[in-house]
């Protein structure tokens, strides 16, 4: 009797994201576990996936090329391994949910003409709150616009001592957001010396690195006499892992074409 589950492979998956990606997927009666992919170089080939992860023997060894069939690909890799992954996942027109960040240029491109064949989604959070942070600040951003004296933004972002991009991809979205609504030209990150006063056209981004946080931003909206702060805090990695299932799950049976996360939402 054929399995009416969903089939999905991991890009990454011996990564702390991988990892939980597998978990996760493993306990879901909708997904079947069927591919776990690293790169070539990577010390866990051979290994199992559903022991790495600590949730006992799937049965899928961690791979460096797509050998089984899979309905969906989830990536939580890097820049490179997520541009190598929608160019398999291109060819062979396998939906792709690319949960890696700090994508540019050629990596970028990448995935940008792996969606002319398959369903891709990107999203700089796989986070639902997240992305339903990002529809109120837009919100916000479009109420605030008109206010006389203008409105100052700044951008908190907090993560762990290992995350390499800065500031986070998502934090540089939500500056996106506004300046879409509110037309601020100038994207400063950090200040120090003298910069003289705030002008209305910036935005401010700060990164703190601090421990193991798994991810908080706060979007700051100054007037004078008062402030507007939005927050969104991640306390588990679930969060994100949650997030790219449920984005798995919308996005294997969709046409060819580029998603995001507020389709999976519903936005």
């Amino acid at each position: 009797m054929m399995s009416d589950r969903i089939r999905v492979g991991v890009n990454g998956a011996a990564g702390r994201m991988g990892q939980r990606v597998v978990a996760l997927v493993s306990q879901d009666p909708e997904l079947e576990l069927a591919a776990a992919l690293e790169s070539p170089g990577c010390s866990k080939l051979g290994v199992d996936a559903g022991e790495l992860a600590g949730v006992g023997r799937k049965g899928v060894a961690i791979t460096a090329g797509l050998i089984e069939r899979v309905d969906v690909m989830i990536d939580f890799s890097t820049p490179v391994g997520a541009a190598a992954c929608a160019r398999l996942c291109g060819e062979r027109a396998v939906p792709l949910v690319v949960a890696t960040t700090g994508l540019h240029g050629p990596e970028r491109d990448d995935v940008l003409t792996a969606s002319q064949t398959t369903a891709i989604l990107v999203s700089p959070s796989m986070s639902l709150a997240v992305n339903l942070t990002m529809k109120l600040v837009r919100e916000a951003a479009r109420a605030l616009r008109t206010i006389p004296g203008g409105v100052d933004v700044e951008i908190i972002e907090r993560h762990h001592r290992f995350k390499e991009d800065s500031p986070s991809g998502t934090a540089l979205k939500f500056g996106e957001i506004v300046a879409e609504e509110m037309g601020q030209t100038d994207h400063v990150h950090g200040r120090s010396g003298r910069p003289g006063a705030r002008p209305v056209t910036e935005i401010g981004y700060h990164a703190v690195r601090v421990g193991d946080n798994v991810g908080e931003h706060t979007i700051v909206f100054g007037l004078l006499g008062e402030s507007i702060d939005l927050a969104v805090k991640s306390s588990s990695r679930d969060a994100y892992a949650l997030g790219a299932i449920a984005a798995a799950k919308f996005l294997a049976a969709k046409k060819a074409g580029l998603y995001s996360m507020n389709d999976v939402l519903g936005f």
